[in-house]
């Protein structure tokens, strides 16, 4: 075992017995909602504290809060958070290592959801989704096969992974937005065709009621208002880049809980649900524009519609709430050297087109590179072992070359991801423990803090703070509300789940149950 394989081994914390207090046995909840807003920074939660007054304040107010939650992979993004969420796994294990990669067997791109086996259901004909690329078990598996209750479980979000990724391989639905037609749509992996209510919910045309309507999203600015299109094509993508959007997810998942009745029956159930255009506008606006803030202050009052209907239905009493992040967002360039910070843009190609000619000059004509994937390489290895060129000098060569790139801060070679062979600190071990030998490519790049591949708007992807620092708040039964700084992991909501459902941890989770927010459960 390398030393950064033992370091990595013996850097999680053992865990810690757990004595019930047979005083403090906890009814067992009806329902489990875990929450996820794209791209919410844990500084969200902080600079607009005094502003929210709906379920962003109640779960402030009465949940448990781990200030100093992270995300323990890399690349920090969509897929591979929301993978994390309900498994505890990390891309290593749980094989999701972006939102797509290259598939080398198929010779082709595929997405993190992809699957040419089924059907999309609703909306736009064509190949259908599924969580079969994940290759771990979820907290709504684990309860699925537990054999208890016959708990349902169903997924929602505007978008197909951030839907299907979290609610798992038995899940009994996952239903995501299609921005071509304004419909909540799902797949054939489900069922054969969508319920009678999600179609009754779509011929009721909801996204239509906001042709025309106006987001003033800056009272204090007369440019601080964005007029939504007419009805039609238009109006259906630019709801998934406003509040609307959200709106219509939270409206969806009310409808979910009425007509399957989740949290009604004799059983526990989980209901996962991800807002999604808080991503959509950070990307494009940043985290410090007014739609931004307008965003949070949105999401503020969505969770708090979304909790009042669930004290009617359910009562918040027999609810358990989990909510999180996948990741944060890097602040505009612009923005911070206006702010006489460090940051800037750096185009993958300005970095990768100098390797490729690199690689021709030293090894001869050919494409080595068979595809990109953020901005990470995949070999043609075919050819390099036609040539006879020996792997470990390729790669050494081709890092040495990406080196030498403008802040370029890090570089990675497949050998030395696998051996662990790595600088020792949180985020070599963070692109360490997202490797997958199967699917990564094989050189890993990490540019200086701040710095970014993308041309305009901004991104997240680093394993830097101000991407991977995320909320991590419960609420609910059993759970002891108070501010707790010792650090935690996204990594730690799955087991956490699991051990206050009392079912099997998730396959690969590595992560720790957060004991001490728990009633009844004490440390010795």
């Amino acid at each position: 075992m390398t030393a950064v394989a033992f370091a990595l081994f013996t850097a999680i914390p053992p865990l810690q017995s757990q004595t019930p207090s047979p005083k403090t046995q906890q009814k067992k909840p009806r329902l489990v909602l875990m929450i996820a807003v794209d791209q919410f920074r844990y500084d969200y939660l902080t600079r607009f504290r005094s502003e929210y007054k709906g379920g962003l304040d109640r779960l402030l107010r009465n949940g448990a809060n781990h200030v100093n939650a992270n995300l323990e992979h890399y690349p920090t993004v969509t897929a591979i958070g929301h993978s994390t969420m309900m498994s505890g796994a990390t891309p290593q294990t749980s094989g999701i290592v972006g939102n797509e990669w290259w598939d080398r067997d198929a010779r082709k791109e595929v997405t993190s959801v992809s699957d040419e086996t089924t059907q999309l259901l609703g909306g736009t004909p064509g190949a259908g989704s599924s969580p079969r690329r994940l290759m771990v078990s979820t907290v709504g598996d684990e309860m699925k096969r537990s054999g208890r209750d016959k708990p349902k479980v169903v997924g929602i979000s505007m978008k197909d992974r951030s839907a299907i990724l979290p609610s798992g391989h038995m899940a009994d639905a996952a239903y995501w937005y299609d921005s071509k037609t304004g419909d909540f749509i799902s797949s054939t992996y489900y069922f054969q065709q969508l319920p009678e209510w999600v179609q009754a919910f779509n011929q009721r045309r909801l996204a239509d009621k906001y042709a025309g309507v106006e987001w003033r999203f800056d009272q204090k600015s007369p440019d601080g208002a964005v007029k939504m299109p007419d009805i039609g094509p238009k109006l259906s993508a630019a709801i998934y880049s406003s509040p609307f959007g959200n709106e219509m997810v939270e409206q969806f998942a009310e409808e979910a809980i009425q007509k399957e009745k989740l949290g009604q029956r004799d059983a526990t159930d989980l209901l996962t649900v991800s807002f999604s255009s808080n991503d959509a506008v950070g990307h494009s606006y940043g985290p410090d524009s007014p739609r931004a803030h307008d965003m949070c202050l949105r999401t503020d009052r969505d969770l708090g519609k979304l909790f009042a209907y669930l004290d009617r239905t359910v009562g918040m009493q027999n609810v358990i709430v989990a909510l999180t992040a996948d990741h944060g967002v890097d602040p505009l360039p612009e923005q911070l050297q206006q702010d006489h910070m460090p940051g800037g843009r750096i185009p993958t190609d300005a970095i990768l087109t100098p390797l490729r000619q690199a690689l021709k000059e030293r090894f001869g004509a050919g494409e080595f590179i068979e595809h990109v994937s953020y901005a990470t390489p995949y070999f043609n290895w075919k050819l390099v072992d036609e040539k006879k060129i020996d792997r470990a000098e390729f790669q050494r060569f081709a890092a040495s070359i990406v080196e030498r790139a403008p802040h370029v801060s890090r570089v990675f070679t497949r050998d030395q991801l696998l051996k662990g062979e790595v600088s020792f600190d949180k985020f070599s071990e963070r692109v360490v423990r997202s490797f997958n030998q199967r699917r990564s490519g094989d050189l890993e790049l990490l540019l200086d803090p701040y710095w970014i591949h993308s041309k305009s708007g901004t991104t997240h992807g680093t394993p830097y703070g101000y991407d991977t620092h995320i909320p991590l708040i419960f609420m609910g039964p059993g759970i002891k509300p108070g501010r707790y700084v010792r650090p935690a992991a996204l990594n730690d909501l799955a087991p956490s789940l699991a051990t206050i459902l009392d079912v099997e941890i998730p396959s690969g989770s590595v992560g720790r149950p957060l004991w001490e927010m728990m009633v009844g459960v004490m440390d010795h």
